[in-house]
């Protein structure tokens, strides 16, 4: 069953689409976003605030959030353990 994860300010990702959470801080995180940009294959969801974590999806789409990695992995944990109880 799909699961959706709120990702900050009531955005939504199917977490079955994620491939990766990763900080934007690193030099090929940030090549990674400048590229998604270029391309239009990047959804911008921190409205206006700082970028904290970027999501990589697919079919190669990045998701930009406002919340920490940390905050998502646990979301994304959560989803994952209610799933495995149903």
């Amino acid at each position: 069953m799909a699961e959706l994860m709120n990702i900050g300010f009531g955005n939504l990702v199917h977490t079955d689409k994620i491939i990766a959470i990763v900080t934007p801080d690193s030099a090929p995180a940030k090549r990674l976003v400048q590229r998604a940009k270029q391309e239009e294959q990047i959804v911008d969801a921190t409205q206006g605030r700082k970028t904290r974590s970027i999501l990589v999806m697919e079919p190669d789409k990045i998701v930009l959030s406002a919340l920490g990695t940390d905050t998502l992995a646990g979301r994304f944990h959560e989803l994952a353990g209610s799933r495995e109880e149903k």
